[in-house]
């Protein structure tokens, strides 16, 4: 009897259903014989599968009846168990009555922990994980998978039943609309298939995969994966019409199976019944081989069918490619267009700042100095908002880097308070700094993202607050891992406040805080830019305010913990008597631009002489012995480039320190390409100004840009 159960065994994994069904009614006749209620059942369990297979519900649900029946006389909470998983999959595959089955799927699970069986209670769970799939019942699906990742069922993850996990999480994540994960849980499954035959399953994964990239617009990918699940589905298609053939097969010997198990007046009347419907048989077979052509027919449509939809699909990639390369182009003429416009704007704000700077120093000008101020608010101001508005473009484009530095955690915080002076006395507000004791002196992490963040919150505060006061406090939370400390940053005002309804669209881009009795509205730029650099750095900002009482903004950062300050961060004073009576030539075309950088360096001492083009600077150096070039890029006749080019031909002592208005990635090969030595950002700050051509002076630096930041 365990021979013919293995040989039963063997032949339904084989899918060979007829030699299988030949076995199980030999074992059943064996089983009757001797009367023992363990082989009836199993006899009884298998007979139920192989007429589910042939979709003969009635003996199906019969046979698995009766194996109940008979595991029950055994009280074996294994044997029911299975009865139960058993009835289970009958409702679930032959009457889709997912209520009744998954009532039997929970006694079948329930059972097989008691019976603390965990081969058997890992297939019962993934039986019920099928049911729920086919049912559409995610929820209870995500249920049981999540059942099935207890460490006690791994010794009995194959490939195949691993690999079914994978894709059934796949799957759920597809339906649950969360992409990402369910690609990670396809490729899983795609790995472990690699050197399998389960050509159904590599079929299944390329297709959940296949749907995960589509959804992330990935369609070249997704494609692909497409194309791969034609190929395996192609052979799934053969083995399950094999397998069908072999369904058939088996059909036709249900009639002996049911003069087997019926008692001898049954068997009398059924083999009257057989005898009196052999003249059909011819025509059973006709209409085997008519299911046959029609079923072939089926899959000529069908294959007809797919060749359309390849070709409809390779039309879909054309038109992907299209827009993807108009994306592209769109994409290159917006940052050309905001290179363009940075540097038509930051040119004349050069003038602005530089002369309000200049006016600011003539004692002669005293009494205008309130006035003088205003106007180089306001510039600063305007120079603010360009920076606001190339930020965000910098950030849609993923082109921000994550430049690491270490940095004076007090000092910082002093030199980001110091910049909103003007504006604090401006509204006669107070700021107040409060740093835990607990976080380290010296931290090491992305120090100008962490004061583009400050600068925007803090701004904010003191833009939106008369007569008040910032609380800005910084405080250490417990990190689990050594060598982090993680902060928390609070930016806490008693100005205008912001409505309830109002609070979730500050973040969005060109969203201003309104309110009627404050005469300021804010350009809408700095909290979309805040939240975009926190996400960043895999962080989130928080917002808790009440309209006419104040507002609380505070996030999270991390930062490892340093011992000392590098170079990169702190900014060291530089004696500015070294300039005096150095001669710098100054090629710049705009005039005011000339007269702000003269004076600036007048004013220090220097011997200047300008020139408005490229060809006239080479001229100047060939005659005349300067100790520096200050080069701005943008000229007629030749510009900044070209002209350093020249120089290098029979100068390479001389320093060259570009001037440009653009952003210095835009240009940073180019310039040390060109042969310059070094890169001011105008407008700049005069003391960096001063600094930057002091050190280009007085050390012999290679040809070439540095990494050092420029300003």
């Amino acid at each position: 009897m365990e021979r013919v159960l293995d040989s039963s065994s063997a032949y339904y994994d084989k899918g060979n259903f007829a030699k299988s069904l030949q076995a199980n009614i030999k074992l059943l006749e064996l089983a009757k014989q001797i009367g023992e209620p363990k082989y009836l059942n199993k006899a009884y369990r298998f007979l139920g599968y192989d007429f589910l297979v042939i979709n003969d519900k009635l003996l199906a649900r019969q046979n698995f009846e009766d194996a109940k029946k008979y595991a029950e006389i055994l009280n074996d909470d294994v044997a029911i168990g299975l009865s139960y998983m058993d009835l289970a999959n009958y409702y679930s595959s032959a009457e889709h009555d997912y209520d009744k089955a998954l009532i039997n799927h929970e006694i079948s699970i329930k059972t097989f922990r008691k019976a603390k069986d965990s081969t058997e209670l890992a297939k019962a769970i993934y039986n019920a994980v099928i049911s729920a799939f086919d049912a559409d019942a995610f929820e209870d699906a995500k249920r049981f998978l999540t059942q099935l990742n207890d460490k006690r069922f791994d010794p009995f993850n194959h490939e195949s039943f691993q690999s079914e996990s994978y894709i059934f999480w796949s799957e759920y994540y597809n339906k649950m609309e969360r992409y990402d994960l369910a690609e990670m849980e396809a490729r899983k499954a795609i790995d472990l298939l690699k050197y399998t035959d389960y050509a159904n399953k590599k079929a299944e994964a390329y297709m959940q995969l296949s749907i995960s990239l589509a959804a992330q617009n990935d369609y070249a990918a997704a494609y692909a994966e497409r194309m791969l699940y034609e190929n395996f589905n192609d052979e799934s298609v053969e083995m399950q019409q094999t397998a069908q053939s072999e369904a058939a097969l088996a059909s036709f010997q249900v009639e002996q199976y049911q003069i087997k198990i019926k008692d001898e007046k049954e068997k009398t009347i059924l083999q009257a019944e057989i005898a009196e419907n052999k003249n059909s048989l011819s025509n059973v077979l006709i209409l085997v081989c008519l299911i046959i052509l029609l079923l072939l027919i089926t899959l000529l449509v069908a294959y007809n069918k797919r060749r359309e939809l390849y070709k409809a699909l390779k039309e879909k990639n054309k038109e992907y490619l299209a827009a993807k390369q108009r994306s592209e182009h769109l994409s290159k003429a917006k940052s050309k267009f905001f290179s363009t416009v940075s540097h038509e704007l930051r040119t004349p704000l050069y003038g602005v700042i530089g002369l309000s700077n200049i006016l600011l120093e003539d004692p002669a000008l005293k009494s205008h100095e309130k006035d003088l101020k205003s106007l180089k608010f306001s510039a600063d101001y305007l120079l603010a908002l360009i920076n606001n508005v190339l930020q965000i473009n910098k950030i849609d484009e993923s082109t921000i880097k994550n430049k690491k530095s270490s940095f004076h955690v007090l000092d910082f915080m002093e030199s980001i308070i110091s910049t909103f002076e003007y504006t604090k006395l401006q509204n006669n507000n107070e700021i107040k700094l409060s740093i835990d004791p607990c976080i380290p002196s010296y931290l090491y992490g992305n120090v100008t993202r962490l004061s583009q963040v400050l600068m925007n919150v803090v701004g904010n505060a003191c833009k939106f607050t008369e007569n008040g006061t910032i609380s800005i406090g910084l405080t250490a939370i417990i990190c689990k891992t050594e060598n982090i400390q993680c902060v928390c940053f609070t930016v806490a005002d008693n100005g205008i406040g912001i409505a309830a309804n109002k609070q979730s669209s500050v973040f969005n881009e060109f969203t201003q805080i309104e309110s009627l009795d404050y005469h300021y509205q804010g350009t809408g730029l700095g909290l979309p830019i805040v939240k975009k650099l926190l996400k960043a750095s895999g962080s989130d900002i928080t917002l808790k305010s009440e309209l006419g009482v104040g507002s609380t903004f505070s996030f999270d950062l991390s930062f490892e913990v340093t011992i000392k300050e590098t170079n990169d961060l702190k900014f060291v004073p530089v004696d500015e008597t070294l300039l005096k009576d150095k001669h710098i030539l100054i090629a710049e075309d705009n005039r005011i631009n000339q007269m702000v950088t003269k004076k600036i360096l007048q004013k220090k001492g220097v011997q200047c002489v300008v020139v408005e083009n490229g060809e006239q600077a080479v001229s100047q150096i060939k005659k005349i012995e300067f100790d520096l070039v200050l080069m701005d890029l943008n000229m007629p006749v030749m510009d900044g480039f070209k002209a350093s080019i020249e120089i290098r031909k029979f100068n390479t002592v001389i320093p060259i320190i570009a001037l440009t208005a653009v952003e210095v990635e835009e240009v940073r090969n180019e310039i040390s390409i060109a042969g310059m030595n070094d890169i001011i950002i105008k407008p700049y700050n005069e003391s960096k100004f001063s600094s930057i051509i002091i050190e280009n002076l007085t050390s012999k630096k290679n040809i070439g840009v540095t990494d050092r930041k420029a300003i």
